[in-house]
């Protein structure tokens, strides 16, 4: 799915790096908590997520992740904007909850991955 659609899907407000909004996404993951997502994502996806500090950013950096939906409303800080930007990492706001946007994004064609123990 490309982040554009995800945007238009979610009726999400795009905070930074809009010129990367042609790309693709091959699976989505909503969580606040980034030692799960360290954990579980294993592709490039887009992160929901309501968790708002620099550590969202690096996590994402450090999984390849190339779009981050803060969830509820919430925007990130400065400092979080200009990380992203200089990280190519799209970031978007959205005024949906956790549950229902990701809920439209799979609704839509986004699935996550098959999570496996061990």
């Amino acid at each position: 799915m490309k982040i554009c659609t995800i945007k238009d899907v979610l009726e999400a407000e795009v905070l930074c790096c809009e010129e990367e909004i042609g790309r693709h996404v091959y699976s989505a993951c909503g969580s606040d908590m980034m030692s799960d997502v360290l954990a579980y994502v294993k592709d490039q996806a887009v992160l929901l997520t309501g968790l708002v500090n620099p550590q969202v950013i690096r996590t994402a950096e450090m999984m390849d992740m190339i779009c981050i939906v803060f969830v509820r409303s919430k925007k990130p800080s400065e400092e979080m904007l200009a990380m992203a930007k200089e990280s190519g990492i799209v970031l978007m706001t959205t005024d949906k909850r956790m549950y229902d946007a990701c809920g439209l994004l799979y609704q839509n064609g986004l699935v996550g991955k098959k999570v496996t123990n061990g």
